[in-house]
């Protein structure tokens, strides 16, 4: 075996753990009040493995949250989208996992600074109002209703593009 290669092991460990994640993620994001057995059981893992992996419930959350927002910066660094695109995705992503971020300032504050580069291009292309800041965007997140996010989106969309 070459030093430094996964071992079956690892790889079988990592593969669980993406099952976990991808589960949680889809289960989550639909109920937030998901237990972990049934996590367990569809990820097709024991919940000593789901253990193994995440501490608890707040670990196993994180990782979700996180795992939202790599796919959106994924998204962003492709750079395939269009400003609104991206804001709209942004908004959306944060409406979903701010009921279980428990809160949302620092997911805020992270979609800010990942809409940064993205809202400099729009600006430069005059596709939004060249007076708005990554910290303005990341107030506007905040600020994105609960009872009715799409109302929300529609409005801030029309206050901030052009």
């Amino acid at each position: 075996m070459l030093y430094g290669a996964p071992t079956p092991r690892r790889r079988d460990a990592q593969r669980n753990r993406s099952a976990i994640v991808r589960v949680a993620s889809e289960l989550m994001l639909r109920h937030a009040g998901v237990l972990m057995p049934e996590i367990a059981r569809r990820a097709g893992v024991g919940q000593a493995t789901l253990y193994r992996h995440f501490r608890d419930r707040p670990a196993l959350v994180e990782a979700v949250v996180a795992d939202q927002l790599e796919r959106l910066e994924a998204v962003i660094s492709a750079g395939s989208c269009t400003f609104r695109e991206v804001l709209v995705a942004a908004l959306r992503l944060y409406a979903r996992v701010r009921p279980l971020a428990g809160g949302g300032d620092r997911l805020a504050h992270r979609l800010g600074a990942a809409l940064a580069p993205v809202l400099r291009r729009a600006q430069e292309q005059g596709r939004v109002r060249p007076d708005l800041t990554p910290a303005d965007l990341t107030l506007l997140v905040t600020m994105l209703s609960a009872a009715d996010p799409e109302r929300s989106i529609a409005l801030l969309l029309d206050g901030v593009c052009r």
